[in-house]
């Protein structure tokens, strides 16, 4: 860079006489003349014996005191070892809750389902609303502590879940430049010494139905005139989860041969899962295909879209056993198959597209078992819908009889 600072003056900037090519100001800030007469800015420096230089904007539209007021800045950002290209290129600072919003839209294509973007927008937004409208460099310790210590003990699951979310944030803020130094979420080391001890946080266990109740209230679904009601009597007759049965689409099913193939992308341990269909499940299929109005076997009321993630919970709720879950049902059918079936455990997990076994036995089974399968989810089908079989004796009348199995 150049000793000498303040060279130009505005006249001279002004002048329509300036020969084309660079003329200095100073300090790495250069008047650009085109060939033409069009003016410029460019700020030039060296790093690693290499010349760069960027743009800073035309003349007139930023003055010559406009231009050295930032060259001032882009010589402070080279002295301290950043790039001035990169600390240009910088987005605004976001707040809190512009960076949230942000983040999720960056992790868009990398969650599996509606089910879990939407638990990440709710909590988001409804625990941390005091400090969405803060500047996201500005978010410390207390903000996280005045967000967690009201849910920490009555609600430890939502509340551990929460503190991930809120350090994911803020790394990505930090990321995008927005704020420095340590993150105040961080668990270890930090959050871990503040918030007070609490019970061990119990997972993957979702209230579940009994099986004995679960045909009486199948055949309350039977009757019910609404698509959700449709969906979860499917989902208990495949003992899917939600987030499979809701965005399922007409291209995954096979209706000759009764089988639901569900991709990859959309399954929890990222295989595709193939499904035998009972022959009520199938019934459900086939009549709605006879009135599809898009994509989605289940549809919903928007356009294109299917059931909201919260129409099998608003669901059980109406129909006053909102102490369950949709995703206990799959613990229903495996109680039901462990208590009263012969079926091969590995037979079971598999309908449940669980693994089971160590790295040689998966190596070696190629099979899915869809077969055994098939008259695991027929008698499952059999036990659920009243009347449609006799070869399942419902555990409420006689609890020590039990179903063959293959």
């Amino acid at each position: 860079m150049a000793r000498a600072l303040n060279r130009l003056s505005d006249v001279y900037v002004r002048s329509t006489k300036l020969e084309a090519g660079r003329h200095s100001d100073g300090g790495g800030l250069y008047l650009n003349v085109a060939t033409g007469g069009s003016k410029s800015w460019l700020f030039m420096w060296a790093r690693d014996g290499k010349r760069r230089e960027m743009g800073m904007g035309a003349f007139p539209a930023v003055s010559l005191a406009k231009a050295r007021a930032k060259a001032i800045e882009f010589r402070t950002v080279v002295a301290d070892g950043r790039d001035p290209i990169i600390e240009r290129d910088k987005e605004a600072e976001s707040t809190f809750g512009d960076a949230a919003d942000k983040f999720l839209a960056s992790m868009e294509k990398s969650w599996k389902n509606e089910k879990h973007r939407a638990q990440w927008k709710m909590t988001l937004e409804q625990y941390c609303a005091p400090m969405r409208a803060k500047r996201v460099s500005a978010i410390g310790t207390d903000d996280i502590l005045a967000v967690l210590t009201p849910i920490w003990h009555d609600k430890a699951e939502t509340a551990s879940r929460l503190r991930g979310r809120i350090e994911r944030v803020l790394d990505f803020a930090r990321a995008k430049g927005w704020r420095q130094g340590e993150n105040p979420a961080l668990w270890r080391g930090h959050l871990k010494s503040l918030l007070p001890t609490r019970q061990k946080l119990q997972r993957g266990h979702h209230p579940a139905m009994p099986y004995g109740d679960v045909p009486d209230f199948v055949a309350r679904l039977q009757v019910a005139d609404a698509m959700a009601a449709r969906g979860l009597e499917f989902l208990i007759l495949t003992a899917g989860r939600s987030g499979e049965v809701l965005e399922a689409e007409w291209t995954e099913f096979d209706l000759d041969t009764g089988v639901w193939t569900v991709p990859a992308r959309r399954m929890k341990a990222g295989k595709e899962h193939r499904v035998p269909l009972s022959d009520r499940a199938l019934s459900i299929v086939r009549a709605l295909y006879e009135t599809r109005i898009n994509n989605y076997v289940f549809p919903g009321h928007r356009k294109d879209r299917p059931l909201s993630v919260m129409a099998f919970t608003m669901l059980l709720r109406r129909m006053k056993v909102g102490q369950y879950t949709a995703h206990g049902f799959r613990s229903s059918f495996r109680d039901w198959t462990g208590d009263c079936t012969t079926f091969a455990r590995e037979v079971a997990e598999a309908a449940l597209a669980h693994e089971v076994g160590n790295k040689v036995e998966l190596a070696y089974r190629r099979s899915d078992a869809l077969e055994k399968r098939r008259k695991l989810m027929t008698a499952w089908a059999n036990f659920c819908v009243k009347g449609e079989s006799s070869n399942v004796v419902r555990m409420k009348r006689q609890r020590s009889q039990a179903v063959t199995g293959g």
